[in-house]
């Protein structure tokens, strides 16, 4: 059997506003039925690649295909094809639950019998069977976004392009929308997701790690982790801020930063580091409660490399 072609292909894509490059030289592809994460800190260029492969946005330079329709050439064609829940979610608020349902059906094109069942499996999908005539507006955030989620997907497309959908929603919203991401994925449907959340980037099959405007990393998540060649310990504190200040002039410690309760700090030598830390922290008026060597995190990966690239972008 024939491997079936890539549903998303980037190549050099670049976008840039006046003298900004907010995206540069960007290549990468995604499969079929892939949960595809585009990871990366504010200003990024998360969002400006998604809108060129949205058809919002047409790139500077370099070329990409959606569904094997052409971003620059075809962008009424790839709107289309695609499903697209923004940060916003895109939904009209004064309208009930049902209208907003019937107004995405119209612009996809969703009618008679299709859009009765549509409708049917957005609102189970939603849990909104019994609040189909509720306004929208009224909605919990949590179900406002299962709802821009049906809406988006009402047309049943091959790819559904998801720009930070769980900021600002609670944990447990959060944890029952990636079921839903991986159902429809489990459905065929390619799904590629921006986020800032490490947890959810977890979830993801492959993880694209965005910087300045840059793909620093692309693998999947257990790959990614082994990119931290040098030892990560733990270390427990009474003070992990003053902590992190102390050991940020260490020779031994590359990087030190605050996770959780705790300080991780990525040292060029272990046992240096075991003599080191515990002394810094005495000095500084500091204790050290438990220092250990732990497995790195997709956080400390990601702190790592956008470190090791000069930072986030201001703003």
């Amino acid at each position: 059997m024939l491997p079936r072609a890539d549903v998303v292909t980037v190549r050099a894509l670049t976008r840039t506003f006046g003298d900004f490059v907010a995206v540069d030289d960007v290549t990468f592809s995604v499969a079929p039925g892939e949960v595809f994460g585009f990871l990366g800190p504010n200003g990024a260029g998360k969002t400006t690649t998604i809108k060129m492969l949205t058809g919002l946005l047409r790139p500077t330079a370099g070329t990409a295909t959606v569904a094997g329709r052409d971003i620059a050439r075809e962008p009424g064609a790839v709107k289309r094809q695609i499903g697209y829940m923004s940060q916003l979610f895109s939904l009209y608020a004064d309208l009930a639950v049902d209208e907003n349902i019937e107004l995405f059906a119209g612009l996809y094109g969703v009618t008679g019998d299709r859009l009765a069942e549509r409708r049917a499996w957005v609102l189970e999908m939603a849990g909104l069977t019994t609040q189909r005539h509720r306004i929208t507006g009224e909605l919990s955030l949590g179900w406002k976004q299962r709802l821009a989620l049906g809406c988006a997907v009402l047309h049943e497309p091959p790819i559904l392009f998801l720009d930070e959908p769980t900021s600002g929603v609670d944990p447990v919203s959060r944890r029952s929308f990636w079921d839903l991401i991986y159902q429809l994925a489990e459905g065929g449907t390619t799904v590629f997701v921006s986020t800032h959340y490490m947890e959810e980037a977890e979830y993801c099959h492959r993880l694209a790690l965005m910087n300045r405007g840059r793909l620093i990393a692309l693998d999947r998540p257990a790959h990614l982790k082994r990119l931290l060649d040098h030892p990560l310990l733990e270390l427990k504190t009474d003070d992990a801020p003053r902590a992190v200040e102390a050991l940020r002039g260490l020779p031994v410690v590359l990087e030190a930063a605050m996770f959780g309760r705790s300080v991780h700090v990525l040292a060029s030598d272990r046992d240096g580091a075991f003599a080191a830390v515990p002394s810094a922290l005495a000095a500084a008026g500091r204790t050290c409660e438990a220092l250990r060597v732990v497995e790195p995190s997709l956080e400390d990966v990601f702190v790592a490399l956008v470190r090791r690239e000069g930072g986030a972008r201001a703003g």
